[in-house]
């Protein structure tokens, strides 16, 4: 499984929608559709990575390992 269809799988069992995934971290909602689909990797600033986390209940250490996987 990507990293985008973790990050999906995630926020769907969170039922979170891209929309609120996207304020908590500080992007537009595009960016995580294209995470989710693939299209691009994260890159974020440090707070922006540590909220992906804290929203989805990952800590940073699973989504490096997840990066390093994909």
């Amino acid at each position: 499984m990507s990293l985008g269809e973790k990050l999906a799988e995630r926020r769907k069992a969170l039922k979170l929608t891209r929309l609120q995934v996207a304020l908590a971290v500080g992007v537009v909602e595009s960016s995580v559709k294209n995470w989710e689909t693939g299209r691009h990797v994260p890159k974020l600033y440090p707070t922006q990575m540590e909220a992906l986390c804290n929203i989805l209940g990952f800590t940073l250490e699973e989504l490096a390992e997840m990066q390093r996987q994909d």
